[in-house]
């Protein structure tokens, strides 16, 4: 597809969609193991999401394997693994602690790996040029960008126009500018085994200790992690399996699950895409907005597939892979729903990419040729140095968070 072919179809349809089914790497029916979530109540055990999805004339008992908001960061965190390799190349926005002696370990967090992207408080408590991010000409533009006035954040971090943002702590009390995600990539999985209309997996843990420490022996912890031996006056004493040592009991936890098979759904929003302005006005793209979107929807794609090479191995006991069996490929969606199958794989998204964003750079809209590198400002620093300082002498998080 050229790049003129691809402009047309995302000025034309409705969204870029694959669905595929997937399967444990175990092989079909092995048992996975979905994200938990807390209980409902401070002491009811952790949980899978279920819900009853329509499928055909059936509502079908389905777990969320993997969500909205966890498949953009790992599609983000993919895009970004590409672009230090070389594969794409975009600006964003980076905070650099590595010129900060004790916490240089932190090395650089970027727009793709800040939860907020670039409107994020990381960002926002950093600095360019000696002055606050917020008081320089780029930090302002970002202040000011909305949707229908986006060429800022085009420039700066075209990334966050995909995956979406919200200038929460911006001018106007937290009724900053909101930029919908375009991507929603979400994997389920589908038919979950049950027994009694309940989940029928289960989790086993156990651990038998190698020095043979035993549960009656009482320890004091101590400030800092550390720990002594209880005496009989100790009225604190706990059982050594509060400082991990001694054995795992053998327990059950109704977790894990077995189901028929995985589906992976991603769908890239045309019309949201359409609705960015950069250099044209509200009803009227310019040539250089439709340039845009054509790039941004080609750099949805790349994230796709920069997933797709890096794996789905979620979590532990939760590897897929595409069922050989049922190959899907990307599809257009017109605007009637009707589709047509595209064809595309990484390096022909990249060239469409790269041809894209320079033809915007022709019409007078160009991305950075580099990072906006920031430092972060000194009270960030000493938020982080206390935070640390914390976790070292063991102190807890607030129930509240």
């Amino acid at each position: 597809m050229t790049p003129t072919q691809w402009l047309d179809q995302v000025q034309e349809a409705a969204a870029i969609r694959r669905v595929r089914r997937m399967q444990p790497v175990g092989g079909p029916g092995d048992k996975l193991f979905p994200p938990t979530y807390p209980g409902i109540g401070r002491t009811d055990l952790a949980r899978h999401v279920f819900e009853r999805r329509r499928l055909g004339a059936d509502n079908v008992l389905c777990v969320l394997i993997d969500s909205v908001q966890s498949q953009a960061n790992r599609l983000e965190d993919a895009l970004g693994e590409l672009r230090a390799a070389g594969g794409v190349r975009f600006p964003t926005i980076a905070v650099t602690f590595e010129n900060s002696n004790d916490l240089a370990d932190i090395g650089v967090v970027d727009a793709l790996l800040a939860p907020h992207r670039v409107f994020d408080a990381i960002i926002r408590d950093s600095m360019l040029g000696g002055k606050p991010f917020g008081s320089t000409d780029e930090g302002k533009a970002l202040v000011l960008a909305k949707p229908q006035s986006a060429a800022a954040i085009y420039r700066l971090s075209p990334s966050t126009l995909v995956f979406g943002a919200w200038n929460s702590t911006g001018q106007g009390g937290g009724l900053g500018a909101k930029f919908p995600r375009a991507v929603v990539s979400e994997i389920v999985g589908v038919n979950v085994a049950t027994e009694d209309g309940k989940a029928s997996g289960q989790r086993t843990g156990s651990r038998i200790d190698p020095l043979g420490i035993r549960s009656g022996v009482r320890v004091v912890k101590l400030p800092g992690g550390d720990w002594r031996m209880a005496t009989e006056r100790d009225k604190g004493a706990i059982k050594p399996s509060e400082i991990n040592h001694s054995n795992i009991a053998p327990s059950v936890t109704p977790l894990g699950v077995s189901v028929d098979y995985v589906t992976h759904s991603f769908v890239l929003s045309l019309p949201a895409l359409r609705r960015l302005r950069f250099l044209g006005s509200p009803g009227k793209p310019s040539p250089a907005d439709q340039a845009a979107h054509a790039a941004l929807a080609a750099l949805g794609v790349i994230a796709c597939l920069a997933q797709d090479q890096a794996g789905y191995g979620l979590r532990s006991r939760c590897d897929l892979v595409p069922d050989p069996d049922e190959p899907k490929g990307f599809e257009w969606v017109k605007s009637d729903g009707r589709t047509e199958p595209l064809s595309i794989d990484l390096p022909a998204a990249c060239a469409l990419f790269t041809a894209l964003a320079a033809q915007a750079a022709a019409e007078g809209l160009a991305m950075r040729d580099s990072d906006l590198l920031l430092l972060p400002q000194e009270k960030l620093l000493d938020l982080v140095r206390k935070s640390r300082d914390l976790a070292l002498t063991g102190e807890a998080e607030a129930d509240d968070e």
